[in-house]
């Protein structure tokens, strides 16, 4: 039984080998000119944060020259959300908006898009507790901000000759 199923298994990659398909992370697809993309964000808490999570999710190789040049603005607005009876919040929305840029870096039209991303956190009494909470909801804002950036990118370069 065991050696039917690695059989099968063998049979289905010859199968697709020759099919002509090329994942899209593969060496050939899209997704391997993103290591070549150099990132830049406005210089506070949040644009440096953005700016790791990109760096990350495009796995930039910094031994390489970048082909592109990747800028990207991003503001954040935070809004309370429920109430206390001493009317203190209980819980607060961040509403980060990222805007992009991408700069091939030998000449050619640049290519742009925005991203909104909404996350909530609660609202401590603590100090402390406070700014832990809202620090983690701007990284995990700032990392599904790089995760719908990275797709915008890779669907905007899948679509350049």
């Amino acid at each position: 039984m065991r050696a039917a199923r690695a059989g099968l298994v063998a049979l289905a990659g010859l199968a697709l080998a020759g099919c002509g398909l090329t994942p899209m992370y593969g060496d050939a697809g899209v997704g391997s000119g993103l290591t070549r993309i150099a990132v830049s964000t406005q210089d506070d808490r949040l644009g440096y944060r953005v700016r790791e999570q990109l760096e990350d999710a495009l796995g930039r190789n910094p031994a390489e020259a970048p082909l592109w040049r990747l800028e990207a603005e991003v503001d954040q607005s935070r809004r309370p959300l429920g109430r206390r009876i001493d009317d203190t919040a209980t819980r607060y929305e961040l509403t980060v908006r990222g805007r992009w840029t991408l700069t091939p870096l030998d000449g050619g039209a640049p290519l742009s898009g925005a991203r909104t991303v909404t996350t909530t956190y609660a609202a401590a009494d603590q100090p402390y507790a406070a700014i832990a909470a809202q620090q983690d909801g701007e990284e995990r804002a700032a990392a599904e901000l790089a995760r719908q950036i990275r797709i915008d990118l890779i669907q905007a370069l899948s679509d350049q000759p």
